[in-house]
């Protein structure tokens, strides 16, 4: 993959670096707060090689990009002199709601940290295991040096928060990294020795441990934002240098200690308690709620209002929410299993695997998430039921969380307790959604959208996800229904394989599909199939048919054989943007066509010049109905009509 093109396209598609007012990343989202979302283009994106999804969450555009995300988001920050902060200064923000700007705030905050929480909780469960095992003391110099390790993250957490609250919220994070390492100073840490109160300026100030706090910081660090933009507006900017620090640290840090920081405590508090007094009033129903449900707060990126109410729950003892909300993940784990094992296709069977296996090690499931459930909608129903079958199960045996980690992976078992139970639970998910994916199958994302029958409609802005309309659909049923019967007129067994051979619609240089730049086709979700890049700007018909989807912008078509294989032809890629130009369609939808007849004629030339290549997948969008769809020619030169692919039934 060609991270710095990738990291290009994408500051493009969503509305130019003018557009971009901050940018985060966690383990396979770029999280964008964008402007003005109307500048993004989130279909061409989520079409673009590399792409896995988009999704607008929480007043945040997301883009899925797996794996690779950090070596993306580097590419983006050094392109554009980009600190992550954002810039956008002059720029009219979209208005966003309450809920979608807290939401915006406590993900973009918390996911820049999740790296190193993930870090320091591993080190924490290996103290864990060690000290079981009996080969290290706790009271040795050892044991000392590596629980420091593990400790300093969530110790220090509100110097850190202020770091990444701040460069949210577009501020001097250095003043606001002082003002929570200011609660954690010894003096004032020391106060707590002689009671729980003090005085400032003869006002009562309520001391407490703000260790591992969250909400204190998001609080102050959100008023503080306010205060330095009132200060600048007021103050000479030759002066702004010492004076806006000063006064915002004299008067963050009082106001803090005695009002902000105490209220953010029972604020933090207060909701805990109420979400484990609802877990603990029923732990099972709890865990079934949470189980069938945690994955599609995943999806929308909704799952990081949890963090702090965890932390929260973790400085009194133990978390009730993460082993539930775990079982979630699990499931999904299972379903990728689950397709491994069903699957007799190479290339998903490659997907599957690879997936289930880095979620086992790591804990990411976007891939399974995105790359599997939401492509086979089936699954989703196994999701929902293996995840809250095993969620009920783990309310039932009460197990907690003990050392912050928010990935379930095979390294942070001994996070939880009772391990043992745990695992049980874990396993039953991912049982589940293994066992169901086996013995019911699972079903294309396409027959989900052809089963809706008339509300299935063409999308010209985003042709390779469209579909025939009804009526093509019903003719090219009716079409492979004659051929069946002229089979069995000709006394030939329906049960014997039958071959149709699919011959090259254009002269040209022959490739893998998986080679080509655009994802949905390099995946095979519009089904198998190869690419040809074009030598001459003439396409013709592969096969004896009828055309049965044509597009307004002339760059894509779709025919129908006789036999009932239906193949899409789409020149180029992204040429949909191009709007028909430098494009001419020969024949209408309907038309019966024959092989070798001009389809489409198209300016190679012009098209290349406008910055578009002409990579031109062709695939079998029915390839499900067959039992194998084998290329013919998978490299070399290939001219007109000469056979590409055997399609066996």
């Amino acid at each position: 993959m060609d991270h710095l093109k990738l990291a290009q396209n994408i500051v493009d598609r969503v509305g130019g670096r003018e557009n971009i007012q901050s940018l985060t990343h966690c383990a396979t989202r770029l999280r964008f707060v964008l402007n003005d979302n109307r500048k993004a283009d989130a279909d061409t994106l989520e079409n673009t090689a590399g792409i896995l999804k988009v999704v607008e969450s929480g007043g945040q555009f997301q883009v899925v990009v797996g794996n690779d995300v950090s070596e993306v988001y580097k590419h983006i920050v050094a392109e554009g002199e980009f600190d992550g902060a954002g810039s956008g200064a002059g720029s009219e923000k979209e208005k966003k709601s309450l809920r979608s700007a807290i939401f915006g705030l406590i993900s973009g905050s918390l996911t820049p940290l999740i790296p190193v929480f993930a870090g320091a909780g591993l080190v924490k469960a290996l103290l864990i295991v060690l000290e079981r095992a009996g080969w290290i003391a706790v009271d040795s110099g050892t044991y000392a040096i590596l629980a420091a390790a593990g400790n300093s993250i969530f110790y220090f957490l509100p110097i850190l928060l202020g770091i990444t609250i701040a460069k949210v919220l577009n501020v001097n994070s250095y003043v606001a990294a002082a003002i929570g390492a200011a609660l954690m100073e010894p003096n004032f840490t020391a106060l707590t020795a002689a009671g729980n109160t003090t005085h400032f300026l003869g006002i009562p100030v309520s001391l407490m441990n703000y260790a591992s706090s969250v909400f204190p910081m998001f609080i102050a660090v959100s008023i503080y934002a306010v205060l330095e933009k009132f200060l600048k507006k007021i103050m000479h900017k030759n002066v702004q240098l010492f004076a806006v620090p000063f006064f915002s640290l004299v008067i963050m840090v009082p106001l803090t200690a005695m009002l902000i920081g105490p209220f953010g405590q029972y604020v933090g508090q207060w909701i805990g308690d109420i979400v484990n007094f609802l877990i603990n009033s029923n732990s099972v129903i709890a865990g079934i709620i949470l189980g069938g449900t945690w994955s599609f707060l995943v999806l929308l990126g909704l799952h990081w209002a949890t963090v702090p109410i965890i932390m929260g729950n973790l400085s009194a003892g133990g978390d009730l929410i993460a082993p539930l909300a775990a079982t979630s993940v699990a499931a999904s784990m299972g379903i990728g299993l689950g397709v491994f094992l069903k699957t007799k296709d190479k290339d998903l069977k490659a997907l599957s695997g690879s997936s289930f296996l880095s979620a086992i090690l790591s804990g990411v499931t976007e891939p399974i998430l995105y790359g599997i459930i939401l492509r086979y909608r089936k699954t989703l129903i196994y999701l929902v039921a293996a995840g809250a079958i095993a969620g009920g199960l783990m309310g039932y045996l009460g197990v907690k969380l003990i050392v912050f980690n928010f990935f379930l992976n095979v390294f942070t078992l001994p996070a939880q307790s009772p391990m043992l139970y745990y695992i049980i639970g874990v396993v039953t998910a991912i049982a589940g959604g293994a066992l169901c994916v086996v013995l019911f199958g699972y079903e294309s994302k396409k027959n989900d959208q052809v089963a809706e029958g008339s509300k299935v409609q063409k999308d010209e802005n985003n042709p390779v996800e469209g579909k025939s309309e009804s009526a093509s659909n019903q003719h090219s049923a009716s079409e492979s229904s004659t051929a069946k019967m002229e089979q069995n007129a000709a006394g030939i067994d329906a049960n014997v394989a039958m071959e149709s051979l699919i011959t090259s619609p254009l002269e040209g240089k022959v490739i893998p599909l998986h080679e080509v730049e655009d994802v949905v086709f390099s995946s095979e979700s519009m089904g198998k199939g190869v690419a040809i890049i074009p030598s001459k700007g003439q396409l013709v018909s592969p096969v004896d048919g009828v055309v049965s989807v044509t597009m307004k912008s002339a760059h894509a078509i779709a025919v129908t054989s006789d036999e009932g294989v239906e193949i899409l032809m789409h020149i180029g890629i992204d040429t949909v943007r191009l709007k028909g130009q430098y494009f001419t369609q020969k024949v209408q939808q309907g038309n019966r066509i024959r092989k070798g007849e001009v389809l489409i004629e198209f300016d190679m030339d012009q098209i290349r010049n406008e910055g578009f290549k002409l990579t031109t997948p062709i695939v079998v969008t029915n390839s499900d109905q067959f039992r194998d769809i084998t290329p013919l020619l998978s490299e070399g030169t290939v001219a007109v009509t000469e056979e590409l692919l055997s399609v066996r039934s």
